[in-house]
């Protein structure tokens, strides 16, 4: 019998996908709970110690909806997390099981972006030493199965392999079209999460914003100087992770070969990220036609590219050579 002389550690992070399932499921369970804070309407005790007071007491104002607005934006954040969790645990378990290249650049590409718009928290003068933590002691995870994966990997390709598309486009084949909605449907989260990102980093609100809380940004700052920093970082935090999923789906939808699990996923996916952001706009009265208008045409397109590539459909394309 062979001797095993590995380290526990060693045994522990295996080929470093351990540590990219592990950081997937860190990203859905913290959606999770910001899902289930913005459904309680309570703020987190360093959110209350920044402000000087609770939720509670803001909700005494404009009927509550400077608080429902803060909700929203967090449960909106809460869906994108559950959804770049979820795809990034389908890219360790199934591609990078394969050791398909391509994956691996997706992960530190989105990585890259999704940590980085930590530092866009910032730009608004409120450091989030919750959120601070967690992406401190999730970053090494994430940094070391990367590197464990890469040392791996059969065949390390460079990143122009992301350009390279899993099946050439069909126009008499319904899942090429389905591709075609949801590879569009991604590119406008992008630009979507990278607007809400700027807005939460400079002006912070739009018309439709101000008129939903029925306030002005002046008299938000004289309710407290510090709130408006507080919803910034909301914003910007929520334009970062729908860019994240975004580019995390354009890549995908174009780099994968079409199975099962990958309509699973994301299913799974738009059916989180889309639902939580929408249906939070519905439970706190924010329906505003024009500021919907993105989602829905978002979520509709999501939903068609979706139907026509339900599994079998995937059968009338022809996979591109390697």
């Amino acid at each position: 019998m062979p001797h095993d002389n590995r380290s526990l550690w060693e045994a522990a992070i295996g080929d470093g996908r351990p540590l990219l399932l592990l950081t997937g499921l860190s990203l859905a369970l913290s959606g999770g709970f910001a899902l289930f804070l913005a459904t309680t309407g309570q703020f987190l005790p360093h959110d209350v110690a920044f402000l000087g007071m609770a939720a509670s007491q803001l909700c005494e104002l404009n009927g509550c909806r400077i608080v429902h607005f803060m909700m929203h934006d967090r449960a909106a954040f809460g869906g994108a997390l559950l959804a770049i969790g979820g795809l990034y645990m389908w890219l360790a378990e199934f591609p990078l099981r394969a050791g398909q290249a391509w994956a691996w650049w997706l992960f530190a590409l989105s990585g890259a972006l999704g940590f980085s718009s930590f530092l866009a928290y910032l730009g608004y003068g409120y450091l989030d030493t919750w959120h601070g933590v967690a992406t401190i002691l999730l970053l090494p995870c994430y940094v070391i199965g990367l590197a464990r994966v890469w040392r791996n990997l059969p065949n390390r390709e460079g990143m122009g392999c992301l350009l390279r598309p899993s099946a050439p486009f069909d126009w008499k084949s319904h899942a090429s079209w389905g591709r075609l909605l949801l590879l569009g449907t991604a590119v406008g989260m992008v630009a979507a999460g990278l607007t809400i990102m700027t807005v939460g980093m400079t002006s912070v609100f739009v018309p439709e914003d101000l008129a939903f809380m029925d306030v002005h940004v002046a008299e938000l700052r004289a309710i407290n100087p510090r709130l408006v920093p507080l919803i910034a970082h909301d914003r910007a935090g929520f334009g970062g992770g729908i860019a994240t999923t975004g580019l995390t789906v354009f890549f995908i939808v174009w780099c994968a070969q079409p199975s099962r699990s990958l309509w699973q996923i994301l299913a799974l996916a738009g059916l989180t990220g889309f639902g939580a952001a929408i249906g939070v706009h519905f439970v706190i009265g924010y329906t505003n036609f024009i500021h919907l208008l993105p989602a829905f045409f978002g979520a509709i397109a999501f939903a068609m590219g979706m139907m026509l590539s339900v599994p079998g459909a995937h059968n009338e394309m022809k996979v591109a050579p390697p």
